[in-house]
């Protein structure tokens, strides 16, 4: 899962951008308005964290263009600002969640995870394709009942193919998932961590659509 943070405070955006990737997210971190409206043009993102409080634009102006032009990139608003106006203003402009700093971490998160399951149609936390099931807030991975260990790159490629189970999903869309700005993207990573996919999880598990890219069919 690709995630823009738009956040000023460096102090903030450093430790916020080091637990979501912990997470497993790919974080893009951008730190004023314009280079937030930038990002937002050139790439595709599953979730988006949003400061209000920005130098150049603000981030109201940025979920106001957002919505104007029909994204619906689902917007989690961080902010200083504590008044029932303000929040009421955000969540009318088309902000799905919003949180008030200082916040924890962990409904940070949870937060996160919430919007992303109704972004997808989903009320419950486990991605389920036959016997395989995955919580994806506990990244654990249970195969016919016994826990399968994957690595963070691996569980990120998973989740992105149960999340969209029926739907191709190119190579490139897939690195997007994994790999932030900041990330040296590996070579063949992709194929590598399906091959992975495969030995630990079964091999008819994903299909290559060849030319096109992979998916899990609908269990």
């Amino acid at each position: 899962m690709r995630l823009l943070l738009v956040e000023d405070d460096t102090q903030l955006g450093d430790g916020l951008r080091a637990v979501l990737r912990q997470e497993g997210y790919a974080v893009d971190w951008a730190k004023d308005g314009e280079e937030a409206e930038l990002a937002l043009k050139v790439e595709s993102y599953d979730i988006v964290l949003l400061d209000l409080g920005l130098p150049i634009k603000s981030g109201l102006e940025i979920l106001d263009g957002l919505r104007a032009e029909g994204s619906d990139v689902p917007v989690l608003v961080l902010t200083a600002r504590d008044t029932t106006l303000d929040r009421v203003e955000g969540l009318d402009k088309g902000a799905d969640d919003y949180m008030v700093k200082p916040f924890d971490m962990d409904e940070l998160c949870a937060r996160i995870r919430s919007i992303l399951r109704r972004a997808h149609g989903r009320a419950v936390p486990t991605l389920t394709h036959g016997t395989l099931e995955v919580d994806v807030a506990g990244r654990c991975v249970v195969l016919d009942g016994q826990q399968v260990e994957l690595s963070g790159k691996e569980f990120a490629v998973l989740h992105q193919l149960l999340e969209n189970q029926g739907r191709v999903l190119s190579k490139s869309r897939l690195e997007d998932g994994i790999y932030d700005w900041d990330s040296e993207l590996e070579s063949n990573a992709v194929e590598v961590y399906v091959h992975h996919l495969r030995r630990k999880l079964g091999k008819d598990l994903i299909r290559t659509i060849r030319g096109v890219g992979y998916v899990i069919d609908k269990g």
